[in-house]
């Protein structure tokens, strides 16, 4: 590697590290991330205190588990949160990358310096990538938090019907956190290929969110089932295979290729867009 090659790939190390520190810098982003920390937390006072009643049948999956092993109150905020509200806080993240920039009148004067188009896409995108993760994370936080200190940490039974204790538990609740990750990050793409289309991060923000909730709904159509494999939301509730013993990889597999794929196309887009547009402010 070439001295230069060298210098390149240290500036852009700090230019992502400044834009870690904007963006995890703003209260903003630390109440979407309490925000969905408080899902499972909600979910597990409600469990604790709601008066004692047989089970409905109503109510998301593997509720009924949290009361042997308290961690699953991660799980079910994992499940809870994926449909929407992870989308939600990635939409926000992602819509803003660019757009924000140029709405506030800063992107120009960041061309300036020598960062270059391409390299500031990467890094807008990268730190998306990184707020994936600490969304996925904050609710498995929130989760774990609630689940030690209201519930007893148990055995819990999978849906093959094996038993796992609470070690066992937090393993697969992280590797679920890491699943959720991947399955964001073909959104985040969307979002910063929005983001680049304007200078008006609402507007990206959600267009993205809207686009999340039509694959959704475009999911659940059967009619629709030749579409279902190109929906980039279509194993968004594959977690479900890491509560199977032994672990079905195959969903993880097919997901993370789908995401890969969504954000090689997405990315073409934007840097298409980016390197080709006009920067006024």
């Amino acid at each position: 590697m070439s001295e230069a090659d060298t210098a390149r790939g240290s500036h852009t190390a700090r230019l992502l590290a400044s834009e870690l520190l904007v963006l995890f810098g703003r209260w903003r982003t630390w109440t979407m991330l309490a925000a969905l920390a408080a899902v499972p937390v909600v979910i597990g006072l409600a469990v604790r205190f709601a008066p004692g009643r047989p089970p409905s049948g109503r109510g998301p999956v593997f509720l009924d588990q949290i009361t042997n092993n308290g961690l699953f109150a991660g799980v079910v905020g994992l499940v809870v949160c994926t449909p929407l509200f992870l989308p939600l806080t990635v939409s926000v993240v992602a819509g803003d990358a660019i757009a924000g920039e140029s709405g506030l009148g800063t992107l120009r004067y960041l061309l300036v310096a020598p960062v270059g188009r391409i390299r500031l896409l990467v890094v807008k995108y990268l730190s998306s990538a990184v707020f994936c993760a600490a969304a996925g994370l904050a609710v498995v936080l929130g989760g774990v938090l609630v689940g030690v200190v209201l519930f007893p940490l148990g055995q819990a039974t999978l849906l093959s019907g094996a038993q796992i204790g609470p070690g066992e538990s937090l393993v697969r609740l992280l590797l679920m956190a890491a699943y959720v990750t991947v399955s964001l990050l073909g959104l985040a793409a969307i979002g910063l290929f929005a983001s680049t289309l304007t200078g008006v991060p609402v507007g990206a923000m959600a267009a993205t969110a809207v686009l999340a909730v039509v694959s959704q709904i475009l999911g659940a159509l059967d009619q629709l089932d030749w579409l279902h494999p190109w929906l980039f939301t279509d194993h968004w509730l594959g977690i479900a295979d890491f509560l199977r013993d032994p672990i079905s990889w195959d969903s993880f597999g097919q997901n993370a290729w789908l995401q890969l794929g969504y954000v090689a196309f997405f990315g073409a887009l934007a840097y298409g867009r980016f390197t080709t547009k006009d920067i006024l402010a």
